[in-house]
C-alpha cells in the first residue's frame, strides 16, 4: 500500500507540474496525446473510490498478480478508447483537467491510505483485499507514468523503488523474467509494447521476444 501512495503521489506532482502545452504533446500511450492520458488518470481515481467503497463478503478470487490479464493489443475500436479523448477536449483548458485531477486524484489518495488492507472489496466482478487490489495498481501508475513523461524529457519520472516494483509485477504476471541487462524502465516500455526493442535487444530477449507485448487488462 505504501508502494500505492507513493507512486501514485509521483505521478499526480508530475501532471501539476505540466506546463499547458505539453497538453498538447503526444503521451506514451499509441493515439493519445497527454490531455488524455490525463484524463484517464481521472476515471482510474473514479474507479479506486469507488472499488474502496464497495466491500464484498465472499473469498478473494484474484490477488495483486491475477488481477490483472493478459489482452490483446487495443485496436482503437473500443467505444471508451475513443471516448477519452472527447471527455478531455471537453475541458478545454489544461488548468481544469490538472484541477479534476488533483480533486478527485487527491480523494482517491487518501481513501486508500485510510483503508484497511484486509477488507475485501469487489471490482470487475472480481473480489480481492484492498491490500492487493492498491498492490495491483502498483504497475498501472508507473506505466502511465512513463507514458506521460514518453515525449517530455524535462519532466520527472517514477522512483527506481515504484519502477522496480512495476517490473517484478509485469514478470509475474506473465510468467516470464526479462534479461538483467534490461533496465526496470528498458523492461517496462518493451515488455508492455511502449517500445519495439531493437535488434540487439531481440537477440537477448531470445524466445521472448515472440510473445511480446504484454499488454494488462
Amino acid at each position: 500500500m505504501d508502494l500505492f501512495s507513493r507512486s501514485w503521489t509521483a505521478l499526480l506532482a508530475a501532471v501539476a507540474e505540466l506546463p499547458d502545452e505539453d497538453f498538447e504533446r503526444p503521451s506514451g500511450c499509441t493515439s493519445w496525446l497527454v490531455r488524455d492520458l490525463v484524463c484517464h488518470l481521472v476515471i482510474d481515481a473514479q474507479d479506486v473510490l469507488i472499488t474502496l467503497v464497495t466491500p464484498a463478503d465472499t473469498e478473494p478470487t484474484v490477488d495483486a498478480v491475477t488481477y490483472w490479464k493478459l489482452v490483446e493489443p487495443p485496436t482503437g475500436e473500443d467505444p471508451l478508447d475513443a471516448l477519452i479523448p472527447r471527455l478531455a477536449a471537453a475541458y478545454g483548458e489544461p488548468r481544469l483537467l490538472k484541477f479534476h485531477l488533483d480533486d478527485v486524484g487527491s480523494a482517491a489518495g487518501r481513501a486508500a491510505r485510510l483503508a484497511d488492507p484486509a477488507l475485501r472489496v469487489s471490482t470487475r466482478d472480481e473480489v480481492l483485499t484492498v491490500g492487493d487490489y492498491l498492490s495491483a495498481y502498483v504497475v498501472e501508475w508507473t506505466v502511465h507514468h512513463l507514458d506521460l513523461i514518453a515525449r517530455l524529457p524535462s519532466a520527472a519520472g517514477p522512483s527506481a523503488e515504484t519502477l522496480a516494483a512495476a517490473r517484478a509485477s509485469l514478470e509475474k504476471i506473465a510468467g516470464t523474467s526479462f534479461p538483467s541487462s534490461f533496465s526496470d524502465e528498458e523492461a517496462l516500455l518493451v515488455g508492455t509494447g511502449r517500445r519495439t526493442p531493437t535488434t540487439g535487444e531481440q537477440a537477448v530477449l531470445g524466445d521472448l521476444a515472440a510473445q511480446l507485448p504484454f499488454v494488462l487488462g
